[in-house]
């Protein structure tokens, strides 16, 4: 059976829903397997059902679409074959109104494809049969995740011991239960824990965390591969540092990778801070920044002279510590400032951020330590406009030749002063939102979480205190100017 996409929910095993006796389903034809699972319930009366199917479904179906002929001809045959090429896992046929039987020539075909076959009585309806497949689905997913929860806790609490690389990989061996292992940069193996795997298995391992040891830009930061029936995955540790976390599990389960990504956060601190002293050089640079020290005289302690910052905010709020952390690793900084709707990272300006799957980002342009703030204010501008243009990534827009360079600096601020003085800083940040996303107000009140009538009621103040007709475009063109050049407007009245 082809590799077909399924949904990131736990499957339901087929011999739990032959178990459950109000449903009466009876497995008549195909293999009788405890492994074969599904991951939906699909009801298609199509004579061929493979452009409608994803894989993984129990296909329901009356025989509403077999010819009256039923008996001669290859039209079973061809059917199921259809089924089992898209990634099919069962076929449940209704008996009545159609037909009386399953017939005979059904069975052969699933029996010759290997596709299990199942028997609907006549008082269980398709819709019962789809509800008890996601009845038996919710509850693999409570169970998920409370071994997920469970796992997560074990971990932290092996992190806090006298030993914690080993406990932390002790622990991790035992919740997948599997063998992991430490690689460190040059790719010797550092330590490892549970269970020995064959030497075939060990060497593939090796050579998946050779794939995701930092080696230059585009370089993944995990990655997967099989070894017979042992699966393996390899993830990269820290910011660069070159250790790498190897696990290998003879079966997976859905929440293998979280609680392996959680064990990778924690070994990625673990082996940060011993390996670079960056735990050390981080607290002089706290402890110099509260002493009075400026940024730039404190930035070589972080490793970088030229910095990004990233504004990104979850998909699912509110910020999870642990999430938040795993980002960081994946942005290649350990710098994360986690708040409750938005988490900043600083990040050294060589490593560009590329979007993170469940985050959307915005990114300032490269800036010295000693323009942080500004930095701060351009990520949150970019995070605005990419919520608000539903895209996972924007970054603030890069400087090139352009007719504003015509104005000295010092002029230009003194003009948008001038214009923009009317404004407080709420309404400035609304006309510049809106300007951005060419006036569009549903978008603009996205970006600035308000309600649309409150952008519409802003730019009206604003309109009426510039005493200006924001539909003209030479207008539009000039107060953009101005905001570009405008220091952080006074936030009074």
């Amino acid at each position: 059976m082809p590799d077909h996409a399924v949904p990131p929910t736990p499957p339901v095993p087929l011999s739990a829903l032959l178990a459950r006796e109000d449903l009466g389903l009876r497995q008549i034809a195909g293999p009788v397997d405890a492994d074969t699972v599904i991951h939906w319930a699909h009801t298609s009366e199509m004579a061929d059902p493979y452009p409608y199917l994803l894989g993984g479904e129990l296909l329901l179906s009356a025989g509403v679409h077999v010819p009256e002929a039923d008996g001669t001809g290859t039209y079973f045959d061809d059917y199921v074959a259809r089924i089992v090429a898209a990634g099919g896992a069962a076929l449940g046929f209704g008996l009545a109104p159609v037909h009386d039987t399953v017939p005979r020539a059904l069975v052969e075909a699933c029996d010759a494809h290997g596709l299990p076959l199942l028997e609907v009585p006549p008082r269980t309806t398709f819709s019962g049969i789809a509800r008890a497949v996601w009845q038996l689905m919710a509850r693999a997913r409570l169970a998920e995740l409370r071994r997920v929860t469970e796992a997560q806790q074990g971990l932290a609490a092996a992190a806090a011991r006298p030993d914690p690389v080993r406990a932390v990989l002790r622990q991790l061996a035992q919740r997948v239960g599997g063998h992991t292992v430490l690689y460190g940069p040059e790719g010797t193996r550092v330590t490892a824990a549970g269970r020995a795997v064959d030497p075939a298995a060990g060497q593939a391992l090796a050579a998946l965390a050779a794939v995701v040891r930092p080696s230059g830009p585009g370089t993944p930061t995990s990655a997967t591969d099989t070894a017979g029936d042992t699966r393996l995955a390899a993830y990269a540790l820290g910011a660069g540092h070159g250790f790498v976390l190897g696990v290998a599990a003879p079966r997976h389960r859905s929440g293998d990778h979280t609680v392996a990504s959680v064990a990778a956060v924690l070994l990625s601190l673990l082996t940060g801070e011993h390996q670079s002293g960056s735990g050390a050089a981080r607290s002089s640079a706290l402890v110099r920044l509260l002493l009075g020290a400026e940024p730039h005289t404190v930035a070589p302690l972080l490793g970088a002279e030229t910095w990004l910052v990233v504004h990104a905010a979850p998909d699912t709020p509110p910020c999870d510590p642990v999430a938040a952390s795993a980002l960081g690793a994946a942005l290649g900084s350990p710098l994360v400032d986690v708040g409750r709707d938005v988490v900043r990272v600083l990040v050294p300006a060589d490593r560009a951020p590329d979007a993170q799957p469940g985050w959307t980002l915005g990114v300032s342009a490269p800036v010295p330590a000693g323009e942080w703030p500004v930095a701060d204010t351009q990520a949150a501008r970019a995070l605005a406009r990419a919520r608000a243009t539903r895209t996972p990534l924007a970054g603030h827009g890069t400087h090139r030749p352009a007719l504003t360079d015509l104005v000295s600096a010092d002029a230009a601020r003194a003009h948008a002063h001038a214009l923009l003085a009317p404004l407080t800083g709420p309404l400035a940040d609304t006309l510049r939102a809106w300007l951005s996303l060419h006036g569009s107000w549903d978008r603009t009140a996205v970006a600035l979480s308000v309600h649309r009538n409150t952008v519409r009621q802003r730019i009206a103040r604003c309109a009426a205190l510039l005493e200006a007709d924001l539909d003209d475009a030479d207008v539009r063109m000039e107060l953009w100017f101005a905001l570009r050049h405008a220091e952080a407007p006074d936030s009074g009245q």
